[in-house]
Formats: structure tokens, C-alpha cells, sequence
């Protein structure tokens, strides 16, 4: 395989589109997930992202990115003004779907109504989730960081709820994402699925790792 090799000056010299895609997908596969909102009057909002990352288990924290705040943010709004949002894995069944809740809806519709997915609503908890969703997550707004180097924002969060299939998480803790049909992306439009080639143990300078049961 011939590789084409890339500085940065060619990186910058790259059309502005081009550059774009192309530096999105170089870094590989990334998380998928519907975060759901409501604003401060009820409305519903549903939206896609691919920058979830985990930050600490105890206590259970992840964070996600949030783009240049240049046009209006519904999620974001929303999460910042109710302090609460879920987090929906995506499944191949419903990934077009998935994949237009990143249309610029106006605010007073609910990307739920408008793809077709189903809004569900759990009692004690103010944003909905997606009925759809084999794993789901409740989260609570913890600090918002500002990115000044490209004026992103980095919303970190913590784990209220989890809703995961019961026979998927193993004895030792561990999720196998994939057995509940959990899908990966590349850049903003290509969706994947996964199949997992080993788990190993930990690892130790005096020994080689083992492939786990």
C-alpha cells in the first residue's frame, strides 16, 4: 500500500470542504449517539454526535464536543438552560433516521416528529430518551469549557441512568456494545458496524497478554 504524505502547509493549502472531511475522518472510528433535550417550555430536540469521549468512573463522567456556536445550538441551549440531556446509542435499524436529526429544523420542531423516531419519556426525568435505543444513557450537566483555539465547546457531563440489555454486560463489568447493535461513524456521513477480534488482560511488563474468556 503507497501511502501520500501530508505536512502541514499541504494540509492547509487543502480546499476548505475537502480539508474539513478529510481531517474528520483521519482519526479513525468514533461513538454515535442521539442526544436528547427539552427546552425550558417542553419542546423536544434530538441531535447527533460523534465526539463522546470518557472522562472518570468515579464519579461517572464523559464529555462531547459542541461546534462553533455560530448558528443556534438547540442542544446546547437546552442543556444549559435544564442542566439535563440523554445520550441514545444508535442501532443500524434506525441510522438514516440518526443521521437527519443533523438537519436545521427550526426550534419549534421536534426532530422526533420529523425522522420518525420515537420519543420516550421516563417518569422523574425531564429530557427524553429514544424508545429505539437498545442502550441508553441520563445525564446531568457538570461544567462547560471553552475551546479557544477554534471556539468549540466541551460540554462534560455525569452518568445519572444507564438502561442497558441485562444479558450484555459481563461478570467483570464489561459492556459488549456491539451485541446491542451499537454502530461506530467515521467523519459526519459514514456509519459502520463493529465486530469486536479479542479482549486481553492487563497489561504487565513481564508478561505477554492473554486473550480474555
Amino acid at each position: 500500500m503507497h501511502n501520500k504524505e501530508y505536512t502541514s502547509s499541504d494540509i492547509a493549502a487543502l480546499e476548505q470542504r475537502y480539508r474539513a472531511t478529510f481531517i474528520n475522518s483521519i482519526g479513525g472510528f468514533k461513538s454515535l449517539a442521539l442526544v436528547g433535550t427539552r427546552n425550558g417550555n417542553g419542546q423536544s430536540n434530538l441531535a447527533l454526535f460523534n465526539s463522546f469521549f470518557h472522562v472518570g468512573a468515579n464519579p461517572p463522567l464523559f464529555g462531547f464536543i459542541v461546534r462553533p456556536d455560530s448558528v443556534d445550538r438547540h442542544t446546547l441551549n437546552n442543556i444549559l438552560d435544564t442542566k439535563v440531556f440523554t445520550v441514545n446509542h444508535v442501532r443500524e435499524a434506525f441510522y438514516t433516521a440518526a443521521h437527519q436529526t443533523s438537519a436545521r429544523y427550526p426550534q419549534d420542531v421536534s426532530e422526533f416528529d420529523a425522522t420518525g423516531l420515537t420519543e420516550e419519556n421516563k417518569p422523574g426525568y425531564y429530557a427524553p430518551f429514544v424508545a429505539e435505543s437498545h442502550i441508553k444513557i441520563g445525564a446531568a450537566f457538570r461544567q462547560k469549557i471553552d475551546i479557544i483555539l477554534n471556539n468549540t465547546i466541551m460540554i462534560i457531563a455525569e452518568i445519572k441512568y444507564i438502561s442497558v440489555p441485562a444479558d450484555i454486560v459481563l461478570p467483570d463489568g464489561y459492556v459488549a456494545i456491539d451485541k446491542a447493535g451499537s454502530i461506530a461513524c467515521t467523519g459526519v456521513d459514514s456509519y459502520h458496524k463493529t465486530e469486536p477480534i479479542a479482549r486481553l488482560s492487563y497489561a504487565k511488563p513481564d508478561k505477554a497478554p492473554e486473550v480474555l474468556p
